[in-house]
């Protein structure tokens, strides 16, 4: 097992009383036989329940903001705040098995993140699993690399990389999305390790109908700013290829040429066009935040 000079974890609590008290007394547990300094942090985001007082008896330290603001609003405050050079991001509802924190921690050294990997079992229902699988493979095609799960909050990450990418994270229950998807286009390095995820304590906060039209939007997003010619050849391609067949069609069954047809194969080129630019433009902005 590595050693490290502080691990912070950050755990985003909103009204999480039920979960919170037995979260920390296990985590307390696995992280005293880790053999390095830790602090673990609680971001209450506006909780109307005794999320904070649980937390605080419990010896966690609290942030708290003045209301809810949403689960990436109180990540990104917890990794303001990580003072530690490796973060341990994880939910207090008691779904990630912190037993397994030693197997995250130790390829740390060697990637730049690596995160739990929920088994399709685990996760709630089988809509979800179907959702989750239709993002991963969205993601995989959008990133290059096999997504393995990319919805997931627990994880483990190097400080120094997760500050580069807090400007991007969504105030909502996307920012795993995010975080995966800009690591990743970035050129840091990534580790997918396997767990069973347990069911949660407490009522989830999430709203599967609206979250699953936000993570298509997110990854779209993030597609278009680290990789946009992923987004726009396609398009390109499908216009082009829609313009020769109907120009082929009205040839050959009516003998003239079509406008559409001209229009279709200008669209092609414009959005080719515009996809070039936009490459060139998100390989500029990423050369200048290496800076």
């Amino acid at each position: 097992m590595p050693q490290f000079d502080l691990i912070s974890v950050v755990i985003p609590a909103y009204n999480e009383a039920a979960g919170i008290g037995q979260t920390l007394d296990q985590l307390y547990q696995v992280m005293k036989t880790i053999g390095s300094p830790y602090e673990i942090l609680v971001i209450n985001d506006g909780s109307g329940d005794a999320t904070a007082q649980i937390a605080a008896a419990k010896g966690a330290i609290v942030l708290n903001h003045p209301y809810n603001i949403g689960n990436g609003a109180a990540v990104k405050t917890g990794l303001r705040r990580a003072a530690g050079e490796v973060i341990i991001l994880m939910d207090a509802d008691g779904q990630h098995p912190v037993q397994v924190i030693p197997n995250l921690l130790q390829f740390i050294p060697q990637y730049d993140m690596v995160v739990g990997a929920r088994s399709h079992s685990s996760q709630a229902t089988l809509i979800r699993r179907w959702g989750n699988k239709a993002y991963n493979s969205l993601a995989t095609y959008i990133t290059g690399k096999k997504i393995e799960d990319l919805t997931s909050g627990f994880r483990v990450i190097k400080k120094p990389v997760a500050k580069k990418f807090i400007y991007l994270l969504p105030n909502g229950f996307s920012y795993p999305t995010t975080i995966t998807l800009s690591l990743l286009k970035a050129g840091y390095s990534l580790k997918y390790v396997a767990i069973d995820a347990q069911k949660r304590q407490g009522k989830s906060k999430l709203n599967t109908s609206f979250e699953a039209a936000r993570f298509f939007i997110i990854i779209l997003r993030i597609a278009t700013l680290f990789s946009p010619l992923k987004i726009f050849l396609p398009i390109s391609v499908f216009s082009l290829t829609l313009g020769l067949a109907y120009g082929s069609y009205m040839i050959i069954v009516h003998s003239h040429f079509s406008n559409m047809v001209l229009l279709l194969m200008i669209t092609a080129l414009v959005v080719f066009l515009m996809g070039l630019i936009a490459e060139e433009i998100a390989l500029l902005r990423i050369e200048r935040s290496e800076d």
